[in-house]
């Protein structure tokens, strides 16, 4: 095990892609079994010693970033195993998203979930679980988390399997009984559904229930090949009507057959294709895009094909302008489009010495259009830079808003306040996959309720009595001291 106490060797784990300023540790560990991580939180527990699980640190809500105490970084939790009999993989926590995408693809199967930075470590998918665009239609990370094994804040490892009732944990665990939002996209607080598994709270916990150690994930089959493309529309009422037909036939396809499934349903509007434009110079002028893309086989790829085209013609798709995918590096190319966008805003907001302002809430599907007209009502009043895309199929998009001073931003600080709100009474969600962390905090309690959280704080204080674990992520203190 390592340990690094020097100011300049833990200068690298004080920050994540929040860029939450203040973040300060005293101890650095870096264990290379889980055993060497259940010694470490004995003595922290044992010392009231506060603990901040460190992965690949890509989160941007401050969840990874240390106000004291000890790191514990799980870069050294590394292992992978495939297993292609019972499809499955065993994962340390530390192991890159993409060296496990790498992995399995080699032994001809498929971890659906993809979120945008493929850097991230998959104990920090586990624990924050995690999503992307190909949630449309697989779901989250949650869907694909089989077993975990986890060493609580006592320092004492258990193992969690995917079917586990609350009567089978070790101990009993206070109820949780909200109820969640009826959207497809959701990681504001502790998972709960009923009949409860006891698997689900520590998946998107953000590292205050226990630490996650060693994963194992569920694999599916390799898709044979994909159609796909960016299909540009002159007016927004037709690619709005558009994406409701292909939300409406594919959520539809998993239960009654039809040749219309996407896995990703992917918006961008005007200003989105206006800025990305000066990266990719062949994007046409439009009201707005759609990226989608389905899994096909030699046998059906015709009909999806034919099917895909008449829905484009009926909605009044400009064909001529848009791009199609016919092999792989042409959907290469398209997702480099999808991916490049993000960037460049990051790019843009860094020249203008500020910080990304970006929203993370959905709503549900018969509250979203109502939504977006929202946000473009009060992005344009405020007369700040600003573009809008994301995951329409899960009625789930990122607005984000671009200041050039601090006046902008303090204004678009307000802007994000009001959006959450309205996000609430829409009966929608404040983050949909970036989590809460130490920065949402307000936000959640705003949704959830001193009721429910103070449900929330009572699980916490059950697995980790003295509080050690993701100190600040979530919710305040306060919650923690009334229980």
């Amino acid at each position: 095990m390592l340990k690094k106490t020097q100011p300049d060797e833990l200068q690298d784990y004080l920050t994540d892609a929040s860029n939450m300023a203040g973040g300060h540790a005293e101890q650095l560990f870096i264990p290379k079994s889980a055993g060497e991580v259940a010694h470490i939180l004995r003595e922290a527990n044992a010392k009231h010693i506060p603990v901040t699980v460190a992965g690949a640190r890509t989160g941007t809500v401050g969840g990874a970033i240390p106000f004291g105490g000890w790191i514990v970084s799980l870069e050294k939790l590394d292992k992978i195993s495939i297993n292609r009999e019972t499809r499955t993989a065993t994962v340390g926590a530390g192991v890159i998203l993409a060296e496990v995408q790498k992995a399995v693809e080699s032994e001809g199967l498929f971890y659906p979930p993809d979120p945008t930075e493929w850097s991230c470590q998959i104990g920090g998918t586990v624990a924050t679980n995690a999503s992307g665009a190909r949630s449309f239609k697989y779901g989250s990370t949650r869907e694909f988390v089989d077993r975990l094994d986890i060493i609580l804040a006592n320092g004492e490892g258990i193992t969690v399997r995917r079917g586990t009732p609350a009567a089978g944990f070790p101990f009993p665990l206070p109820p949780l009984t909200y109820e969640r939002p009826n959207v497809r996209k959701n990681v504001s607080g502790y998972f709960h559904s009923t009949p409860s598994d006891t698997i689900d709270p520590f998946i998107g916990s953000e590292g205050t229930l226990g630490v996650i150690t060693e994963i194992e994930l569920r694999l599916i089959p390799k898709p044979e090949a994909h159609f796909g493309g960016i299909v540009f529309f002159n007016s927004e009422a037709k690619l709005l009507s558009f994406v409701d037909e292909v939300r409406s036939a594919s959520l539809g396809t998993r239960q009654a057959g039809s040749n219309v499934d996407a896995s990703l349903l992917e918006y961008f509007d005007d200003r989105a294709l206006n800025f990305i434009s000066e990266k990719f110079p062949d994007t046409p002028l439009a009201a707005g895009a759609i990226f989608f893309e389905q899994e096909t086989s030699a046998e059906n790829e015709d009909a999806i094909v034919a099917a895909w085209s008449e829905i484009l013609d009926k909605h009044g798709a400009d064909v001529e302008q848009s791009w199609f995918s016919a092999n792989g590096q042409d959907r290469e190319k398209m997702r480099e489009f999808r991916h490049a966008l993000p960037v460049a805003v990051n790019e843009r907001i860094v020249r203008s010495g500020q910080r990304k302002i970006g929203t993370d809430m959905a709503v549900p599907d018969d509250n979203f259009r109502s939504y977006l007209r929202y946000y473009k009502e009060i992005l344009e009043e405020s007369g700040i830079d600003y573009v809008i895309f994301g995951h329409i199929g899960d009625c789930h998009l990122h607005a984000n808003l671009l200041p050039k001073n601090d006046e902008e931003a303090e204004r678009a600080r307000h802007i994000y306040g009001r959006c959450v709100a309205q996000a609430i009474m829409l009966g929608g969600t404040v983050s949909a996959e970036h989590g809460i962390g130490k920065l949402k905090r307000k936000y959640l309690a705003a949704m959830m309720g001193e009721r429910y959280l103070n449900e929330m704080a009572a699980m916490k204080r059950a697995l980790d009595p003295n509080r050690i674990l993701g100190r600040g992520n979530m919710f305040d203190e306060s919650y923690l001291d009334s229980v």
